[in-house]
């Protein structure tokens, strides 16, 4: 039974955006899975984890029967990503197995039923909806995504808080070590709502969000978020727990601004990084009378410095960072110039954009 012939990229499109949430090992092998669905003339795609869902559909899925199965997500996604460019593929139910072919190629794949595969339950109750541009969110995402931890026990850093308040949607991610925020305006008038999304779920978005202002759906309930853009429907489950007080770790008053240019400053910062190493990764800032120095010096007893001019008058600062930190930071805001501002070498730092309060990013300096 023929479930649908058509060419390589028309399937390869739908099922590379839903398989990038499939772990290649699981506890449950039908969650290495893709279920495939026809009806009417449509064909689904759906993956999940238990705690993410993605959907996309092919509403004219050409000729084919309708018929649902589940097949390895990545191990089909590897063969038709390995086939002639423009090449014509069926996909084919036979005998509990999927059979893909293209020309002389054929692949016969082990199948689970359709029937067993999971759907995440849709939260039913009061929702909160509001609707912004695939653009303006992925911008917001990747401004903030980078402070977000990875394994850490307090579990509600591992993820990234969206709050809606007003006329506006802020982002905010931190892993104890640094913070970033930013936000962006929208059109409507919203009560407050506070979600935090986790750390998958924000990669995923930021690898399926276009950069352009197609529209994106987002639907708040109780314990999940609804991303709808395109023809893909996201929902996650929402991290259980209170994120810090950020507006408490932003420095309200800082004696020093010194505005650079983004670019030479990351590139000076990207050869200092070179004589760091992977587990110490601190970087020296010297900043003295209309100067700074970068300096870094390894167990190796090698050493770097690099000097720029800088408008300061004051007592000399000698500041520890991680540069990994500060790198982040720089590869992820793309205005011609960054502001750096403190007060002493054992305070935070607060890298904003000049004349602009729509990101902030503070950073804790280390000892070296």
């Amino acid at each position: 039974m023929i479930l649908i012939k058509t060419q390589r990229d028309t399937l390869l499109q739908p099922l590379q955006s839903v398989s990038g949430i499939v772990e290649r090992r699981h506890t449950l092998p039908i969650l290495s899975n893709v279920l495939l669905e026809r009806k009417a003339g449509c064909l689904t795609f759906l993956a999940t984890d238990i705690e993410i869902q993605v959907t996309t559909a092919m509403t004219d899925a050409g000729e084919g029967n309708d018929g649902a199965t589940t097949v390895g997500a990545r191990k089909l996604q590897d063969i038709l990503r390995l086939l002639p460019e423009n090449a014509e593929v069926s996909l084919a139910l036979e005998e509990h197995k999927l059979v893909v072919k293209s020309g002389k190629i054929r692949f016969s794949l082990q199948t689970l039923a359709a029937n067993d595969f999971p759907r995440m339950t849709i939260s039913e109750g009061e929702t909160r909806e509001l609707n912004v541009t695939q653009g303006d969110f992925k911008k917001l995402l990747a401004k903030t995504q980078f402070s977000m931890a990875a394994q850490d026990v307090r579990y509600y850093l591992n993820g990234l808080l969206l709050l809606l308040e007003g006329k506006e949607l802020r982002a905010v991610a931190t892993d104890g070590h640094r913070l970033a925020y930013a936000c962006m305006a929208i059109s409507e008038e919203h009560p407050r709502q506070e979600a935090i999304l986790p750390r998958k779920t924000v990669l995923e978005l930021n690898r399926l969000l276009m950069d352009n202002d197609e529209p994106l759906n987002i639907c708040f309930t109780a314990n999940q978020v609804r991303f709808t853009f395109g023809s893909i429907v996201l929902v996650s489950k929402l991290i259980d727990g209170k994120f810090p007080d950020y507006q408490r770790v932003v420095p309200a008053s800082l004696q020093h601004h010194l505005i650079f240019d983004r670019q030479v400053l990351m590139q000076s910062m990207v050869r200092a990084a070179i004589l760091t190493n992977e587990k110490f990764r601190g970087v020296r800032i010297v900043i003295g009378n209309n100067s700074l120095r970068i300096v870094v010096a390894n167990a190796e007893q090698e050493e770097a410095q690099e000097e720029m001019e800088v408008a300061y008058q004051g007592d000399e600062l000698d500041i520890g960072f991680n540069v990994s930190y500060l790198l982040d930071v720089l590869n992820n805001i793309h205005t011609p110039n960054v502001q750096w501002s403190f007060n002493d070498a054992s305070s935070s730092a607060l890298i904003s954009i000049p004349d602009d309060n729509s990101f902030k990013y503070v950073v804790m300096p280390m000892r070296i």
